[in-house]
This record gives structure tokens, sequence and C-alpha cells, in this order.
């Protein structure tokens, strides 16, 4: 009888193992594209179900190979400030925005980041440039959508933004609170109108 410990028993359980493995696997992203919508992906889950480590290395991984492709330096720095490593968020935005001054979302991040760092004027001036940028930008075509915010959930976390901002540093927290969300809101925003975009290029043509 064989025994059960022989070489060539022991090479067909690991190769058996192996396939299980690879039948239960999931690839990732291909390439700086793959990895970038690996990313985007995760971040648009919102809240408590972000992976952010599982972003930041898609997005490093994005960012050596081309730091100018779309707005990765953005979300990573991003990343990294919902990871709390704001240090490491505040030279990436300041990254994003050498490559893209007009990137009102990199100015909204970086103003909370100044925030978290404990420059308090700074941050609030930063945070109030971006708000502004972003109330010219965020209308129908944004960002390519052309139905954005429909049903002015941006807009209307623009404003509370904006509110809260105009009370000044005494209401700090109130400020980031506020900021966080809108970031929040833009990211459900541009989830939902890809899914529409999605859908309306299945339909079929007349």
């Amino acid at each position: 009888m064989r025994n059960a410990n022989s070489p060539s028993l022991l090479a067909l359980s690991s190769l058996l193992l192996a396939l299980y493995s690879l039948a239960c696997w999931r690839p990732a992203g291909i390439g700086v594209g793959g990895q970038y919508n690996d990313a985007k992906a995760e971040i648009a889950k919102g809240g408590p179900r972000i992976n952010v480590n599982k972003a930041i290395a898609s997005l490093e991984y994005v960012v050596v190979r081309d730091p100018s492709y779309k707005d990765s330096l953005t979300l990573l720095g991003r990343a990294y400030y919902m990871s709390g490593r704001y240090q490491d968020s505040f030279q990436i935005l300041k990254r994003a925005l050498a490559v893209n001054p007009e990137d009102e979302i990199a100015w909204i991040a970086l103003g909370l980041t100044v925030l978290r760092l404990g420059s308090d004027a700074k941050g609030l001036e930063t945070l109030k440039g971006g708000l502004t940028l972003l109330a010219k930008e965020s209308k129908p075509g944004y960002r390519g959508f052309e139905f954005w915010d429909q049903d002015s959930y941006v807009q209307t976390a623009i404003r509370r933004a904006v509110v809260a901002v105009m009370k000044g540093v005494e209401n700090k927290q109130g400020v980031i609170q506020t900021g966080e969300i809108l970031l929040t809101r833009i990211d459900e925003e541009e989830w939902w109108a890809n899914r529409k975009q999605e859908r309306d290029q299945l339909k079929p043509q007349n």
C-alpha cells in the first residue's frame, strides 16, 4: 500500500490546494488603470466599509509609476488622511496641486489636513478656496457627468460646509466634520453617476 506521506501524494495535495485557492481568488486590477479603479471603488464605499490600507497600496502602486494619472495623487492624499497619516497627506496633496492647481478636491482635502495638523487659520483659508472652486464647478457636466447631483446632496453639503467655515476657527470641529461629509457626498454622487452612465451605455440605441 502506498504511504500517505509519499512525495507524489504530497505534491497532489499541494496542487489541489493551489487550485482551490485560485478558484476563490479574485484578481486585483491590472496595471495602473486597474489599480486606480480598485482604489477609487474602495474609497467610494464610504465610512467604516473602506479598506484604507488596500486603497493606499493600490494608489502607491499608481503614483510610483505615473504620478500624473488622473487624480491619483489627490486620492492617495485623501487615503492617507483617512488613515490618520496627516503629514503624509499634506505632502502628497501639495504634489497633487503642483500637478493640477485647479483641483478643488485637493484644496478641500488639504485644508482639512492642515486643520488636523493644527494650523487653523491657514487650514480655514485653504478650505475656503477649495469650497469656492467647488461651488463654481459642481453643476451638470462636472467630472464628465451630464446629470450631476440631481438630488442636490452635494450642493446641500457645500452650503453646510460654507456655513461652518464662516463661523471661524472657534467652530473647528464643525468645519472638519462638514468638510469630511462633503467629500463623502461627492464620492457617493460620483459612484451613482458612474452607474447611471454605465446603464445608459447598455441601453439599445434607437
